[in-house]
């Protein structure tokens, strides 16, 4: 059975479906999709999890029309804003990965502002993911070993995972030890899939805005029945073979 749960890292997907069922807007599913992150943010901190990861806006996203686009930028940025004084409160450390340079400048701020704020909290890491995509990151990171390798800074020898790890966005962070998926897709879609290695998935067919603490903790209960064993075997009284 698995000992111990550090990180978990959940793509909250479903709030347009969601919303649509309801003859809503697809904002009304994005509001409702930040409140309920807020409260499973709250329940993972008064649990003891360490880390938390939140697929908030993936690099594909963009792609969205550009009015879906804005609202998500303004409701990150109100999130912010309101929510820091919380986070505080509650001792969490926030940050962000992904092409960060690429957000509203006032979004951005905001982010700056809310990670400065928080920097010596020493409970859970909530990490936002923003305009973030697995595949950007991992080709950022061989750009800028291979930058280090031609001007003599790393010999090839010292390229080992965890050098390449210093280089992701995740550095310092423990890989997750169970993704969350909501909404019923069955896929990664782009999201820390060097991390994701040997991670427990978890795929549920509860739309986001339906996610409550029960199904978090549901999730998490599931992690702890499953074994793992990252590619070997456990045999009683007998050599574990790869």
């Amino acid at each position: 059975m698995a000992a111990r749960l550090e990180h978990v890292a959940i793509i909250m997907d479903g709030n347009g479906r969601w919303a649509q069922q309801k003859n809503k807007p697809r904002t009304f599913g994005h509001i409702k999709g930040a409140r309920v992150a807020k409260k499973i943010i709250t329940h993972a901190g008064n649990s003891g999890l360490k880390n938390l990861t939140l697929y908030a806006f993936s690099t594909e996203n963009w792609l969205r029309p550009q009015t879906e686009v804005s609202f998500l930028m303004r409701l990150m940025k109100r999130y912010l804003q309101k929510e820091t004084a919380t986070l505080i409160k509650e001792n969490v450390r926030f940050s962000v990965i992904g092409e960060v340079e690429k957000l509203p400048k006032d979004v951005q701020l905001a982010i700056q502002t809310t990670k400065k704020l928080t920097e010596k909290n020493t409970g859970l890491h909530l990490t936002f993911a923003m305009s973030y995509g697995s595949r950007q990151e991992i080709l950022s990171a061989v750009k800028n070993i291979a930058e280090k390798f031609k001007n003599g800074e790393v010999d090839k020898n010292q390229i080992t995972e965890s050098y390449f790890n210093s280089h992701l966005m995740t550095s310092g962070t423990p890989d997750p030890d169970l993704i969350i998926r909501t909404s019923g897709e069955s896929r990664l879609s782009n999201f820390m899939m060097w991390q994701a290695s040997y991670s427990e998935l978890y795929f549920s067919a509860t739309l986001w805005p339906d996610f409550t603490t029960k199904h978090f903790d549901h999730c998490c209960q599931n992690y702890f029945q499953r074994e793992r064993r990252f590619g070997g075997t456990k045999i009683k009284n007998e050599e574990s073979f790869i």
